[in-house]
This record gives structure tokens, sequence and C-alpha cells, in this order.
């Protein structure tokens, strides 16, 4: 393997109800920072999508970063199939030779990302939290891949050396999108394929699409988590976020306890959130638990225990009973916004 024949940073864009998911839109984003970080690579950032989208779909992701989209189309492609896409982006690595290859850590792309790998004989980091180029020589375009270790614990850096491409995928929510441009210039290239000698082991005979409750939270501008601490109260919890409309979120300890549904919960088993204010009420601060929500706007902590390591994360920190604070914080921001109305009718 030639590796200096390898370039760019190809990004798998995974389709959701006929549009680009949203992890993917990060990756598009982290993409276009790395290259924008190392100019002197000159690489590109190329979006990869299989199956008949729209043309809005494939512009979406040209208007978030893509500089070029790659449609891989054939009528007999309606739901994902492991082997028709293993096969098809096998195929469009060994014809264009993409130095990096990123894949959402969503359970499509965790299906996909290993057997990728493997058919391309390469390595693969998954659940990565982290991208940098090799700090140490500026004209490298190796990758440096950071992801949580030993149950989160520990952070290990990975590089993949010696194979190409160099394949991650990265835990959605922990990349920030570019926000769209529709005067951004892109080209979109579609490509007709043949997969009748495909051989699929598992056929999917149809998808059935489970019904959401409540709004995810990993959307949310505002969340009050709740943790250990606050025991099976979360009544008060959803009272004050009701008053300040707020979703509700808990820990790992919450939910494996059954206080709380495995939809709200936030870290490293769970999901990752970014609101732009997290109350994070009787958690400790575990790592497992802050890797999910470190990357808040602003982050405000309530807890009895002084020695919490929540308040070394936290903007502000507030020492006491979370279920006596809550209520006396949900009126103080109505008040607040109360004023804000006056002042601007």
């Amino acid at each position: 393997m030639n590796i200096k024949e390898y370039k760019d940073i190809y990004v798998f864009c995974e389709i959701r109800d006929g549009k680009i998911h949203d992890a993917s839109l990060e990756l598009l984003g982290e993409a276009n920072k790395l290259v924008s970080g190392r100019p002197n690579l000159d690489y590109k950032v190329v979006g990869a999508v299989i199956g008949n989208v729209s043309d809005e779909a494939l512009e979406q992701a040209g208007h978030h970063g893509a500089w070029k989209v790659m449609n891989f189309r054939n009528e007999g492609i309606t739901h994902y199939s492991t082997e028709i896409y293993t096969t098809l982006l096998s195929r469009m690595i060994d014809e264009s030779k993409p130095d990096i290859l990123l894949i959402p850590a969503t359970v499509l792309g965790r299906d996909l990302a290993p057997r990728l790998a493997a058919r391309c004989d390469t390595g693969l980091t998954a659940d990565a939290t982290k991208l940098e180029f090799d700090p140490e020589n500026e004209n490298s375009s190796l990758l440096y891949v950071t992801r949580p270790a030993f149950g989160g614990n520990l952070f290990g850096t990975i590089v993949c050396e010696n194979t190409r491409p160099q394949m991650t995928t990265i835990r959605p929510g922990v990349m920030e999108p570019l926000k769209s441009d529709a005067a951004r210039e892109f080209t979109v290239e579609k490509k007709d394929v043949e997969i009748s000698g495909i051989k699929e082991l598992v056929k999917v005979l149809e998808v059935i699409p489970k019904p959401h409750k409540g709004v995810d939270i990993a959307k949310a501008d505002l969340i009050i988590s709740g943790g250990r601490g606050i025991g099976d109260n979360f009544k008060i919890l959803r009272e004050v976020a009701d008053k300040i409309g707020a979703e509700v979120g808990a820990s790992r300890a919450v939910v494996d306890a059954g206080i709380m549904e495995k939809d709200v919960q936030v870290g490293q088993t769970g999901k990752t959130v970014r609101p732009k204010v997290y109350i994070a009420c009787g958690i400790s601060g575990a790592v497992q638990h802050v890797a999910g929500m470190e990357k808040s706007d602003f982050i405000i902590a309530i807890n009895k225990d002084p020695g919490a390591p929540i308040f070394k994360t936290a903007n502000i920190g507030i020492l006491g009973d979370a279920l006596e604070i809550l209520p006396l914080l949900a009126e103080e921001i109505e008040r607040i916004r109360q004023e804000v109305k006056k002042e601007n009718a």
C-alpha cells in the first residue's frame, strides 16, 4: 500500500427520513475544521451518499461543508443493507483512495464501519470524541483519534500509521456542524451502480419507525439532569422543567435504577448533549457523565457535597439540596423573563 496515493477526507452521509442525518452534518463540519487547520495538505471534504435520495438532500450536504457530494444510486436500494453499503463504499475507497473516512457512530454506522474496515484491511477507531492531525508535524496527515477507554475512566489516543483509509466513527452530538450556507460552492456527482452481483445474507423487508416520546434531549437548549442525589424525586425536576421550558435528563445511575428511561440518559453510554444551559442536580460529576455534557454553553451544578467533581466542570456551583434550590431558581428565572418582556414591550 502506497499511503502517499491517499488524499482528502470523506464523510459517510447517512440518510434519515429523506435528509442527511444530523450526526453526518456534524462530521462534515469537523472535516472542514481539520482541513482548514492544515491547508498545506490541500485536502478537500467529500460527502458519500448511498441511495436514490432527493437533490435537496444532496444539496444539504453541500450547504453544510461538502466540497463534493458523491451519490451512489440504484433503484434496488430501498433500505440499508450491510452487504450493499459495505461493497459500494469499499469500491469507492479502491477507486478514490480517501486518506480519512469519517462515519457517524449511529446504529447504522456502528454496523457498517467495522465490516468496511475489515473489507479494506485497515484499522478502525470507534466512538471517538476528538480528532486532530499530528501536532508534532505540520506536514503530516496522520490523524490522532481520542476516545474513552476503560469505561470512561481513561482517554486513549489512537493512530493508524500503516494502512489507509484512516477510519473512525464519531459519537453524535460531540462535533459541531457548520451553519447551512446556500451560497457555498460544491459539485454533485451521481453514479449509477450495479448491485445485482452483491449477495445479501440479510435482507430488510420493512422498516418500522420507533415513535418518539417527547423531545430528543440531544436537541434541547435547556436541560435539567438529575443524578443519584435526587433519588426518585424526579417529579420536582419535571415541574421545574415545565415552568422554564426545559427537558429532563438523567445520569446512568438513575436509569439503571429504573427511575428514568434510557432515552434521557446523558453520558458516555447515553446521549451527548450541548444545550445552552445544563443544570446538573445531585450529580457527582464522574468522567462518564461529564463526557456527555461538558460542551454545554453554560453549566450550573447543584450538589450537597462540596467535594463533588461536577463543580470543576461547572460555570456556577451551588452548594445545597437541589430539591430545595431548584424551585427557587425557577422562580428567579421566571421573574427575570417577565422583566425582560416588560422592557421589550
